[in-house]
């Protein structure tokens, strides 16, 4: 008996501990004398990336996905530079001294990036200039005007015209780019 009794009250005891006391307090609405808990859900983001049924479809996008994981860096480079020079241009006192630092700037990046960036191939360079205006919010024709004037700007626009570029083009996640919009947030999830 004395046995039965201490399994008895060794159960209880590790029933009452294995429940879980831990309680939420959360707000609740009333409707029709039900109670409704009222509570905010974190947002979640739903990305699709159409899949084409074809091989050839399928390549496609697997290439163009590899695109886009080479040229993303650059374009999140080319922001974070942006900002960067933005604060030592700011606080130049001349247009002269401006011009000097946008020189020194082109130089470094040249010589760390340049033969990198020379070995795009086309469509990586078409997505490296789409990338670059969501990451800096202007297009490239815009960056080169306000950073290196309005001349510069149009020799440049002229010369990528003739390779088939146009740094004029605007980034539109929620039209034309929304293909493009979603692999990039599938890569900065890490999904990629």
């Amino acid at each position: 008996m004395k046995w039965y009794l201490i399994i008895i009250l060794l159960l209880i005891y590790y029933a009452g501990i294995s429940q879980n006391t831990d309680h939420k307090v959360v707000n609740a609405i009333v409707i029709d004398g039900d109670t409704i808990p009222d509570v905010t859900l974190d947002e979640v983001e739903v990305l699709l990336l159409k899949y084409p049924k074809s091989k050839r479809g399928k390549r496609r996008l697997t290439r163009y996905v590899k695109n886009v994981k080479k040229v993303l860096p650059y374009a999140k480079l080319a922001g974070a530079k942006l900002r960067e020079y933005e604060v030592i241009l700011k606080n130049a006192e001349s247009d002269k001294q401006r011009r000097k630092i946008m020189k020194q700037a082109e130089k470094e990046i040249n010589e760390e990036y340049g033969d990198k960036l020379k070995d795009l191939t086309f469509s990586q360079g078409f997505i490296l200039i789409k990338l670059i205006d969501r990451e800096t919010g202007n297009s490239s024709y815009e960056l080169v005007q306000e950073l290196r004037g309005k001349f510069t700007a149009f020799f440049y626009q002229t010369f990528a015209r003739l390779w088939g570029y146009n740094l004029k083009v605007k980034y539109d996640p929620n039209g034309e780019d929304r293909q493009l919009e979603v692999i990039v947030r599938l890569i900065e999830l890490g999904k990629l």
